[in-house]
């Protein structure tokens, strides 16, 4: 039985031509499209709930985000991957932020495209090579078990929940009351003790932790 997806995606010619490109997937199928998050919440009303919602981020009336977080809030067995031209680290923290489980550009390869979704429902996330491969690590189960194991300080534990907000590292400075050069050594230590190289990284970290506000 093929996966069922839904796309949600304003703009009516890119949707139907990636409904097109997916009607060629072996394991997917698009069971309808919607414009934007507030029809796709009247479909959901009366239609079959699907596997996988293919998401826009910027759309009227009810954008990627907040349908976002009204999937994960309301349906959070749908795996919800953002396809979106945004390609800014903000951008995808937020969406993961909402519940978003992947993450990937309108400009993408049907290719790459196929093998993305065939990770997300095998693997339940999927993110673009930028967010790094261990911020897939601490996605996973045994990757919380280890992360709990290493020493965060408190103010270090503050640092990580700004990582999630959309502040500058001078902004999060002058929010924690300290130097810019301070937040970048809590920030270069969090990367050596948690392994990672992004602050994407640590927005998923923060987040998988419930170190966020």
């Amino acid at each position: 039985m093929k996966n069922s997806i839904v796309i949600v995606d304003d703009h009516v010619l890119i949707a139907n031509a990636l409904s097109s490109i997916i009607s060629n997937f072996n394991q997917f199928e698009v069971s309808y499209i919607c414009e934007n998050g507030l029809e796709l919440q009247e479909k959901f009303k009366n239609s079959r709930i699907p596997d996988i919602v293919l998401l826009d981020i910027s759309m009227p009336i009810m954008d990627g985000f907040e349908t976002a977080l009204w999937l994960k809030n309301d349906y959070p067995n749908v795996l919800v991957m953002a396809l979106s031209m945004q390609d800014d680290e903000q951008s995808l923290i937020k969406m993961i932020k909402n519940g978003a489980k992947g993450y990937m550009l309108k400009n993408v390869h049907p290719r790459e495209l196929e093998s993305a979704l065939n990770i997300i429902v095998e693997k339940g996330h999927f993110f673009p090579a930028w967010a790094t491969s261990k911020v897939l690590t601490t996605l996973s189960d045994d990757g919380i078990e280890a992360s709990s194991k290493i020493k965060i300080s408190d103010r270090e534990k503050e640092f990580l929940k700004y990582t999630v907000t959309e502040m500058s590292y001078k902004e999060i400075a002058e929010k924690m009351f300290c130097s810019p050069r301070t937040v970048e050594n809590y920030r270069d230590s969090l990367f050596e003790k948690l392994e990672l190289k992004t602050r994407v990284g640590l927005a998923v970290y923060a987040i998988k932790n419930g170190y966020e506000e």
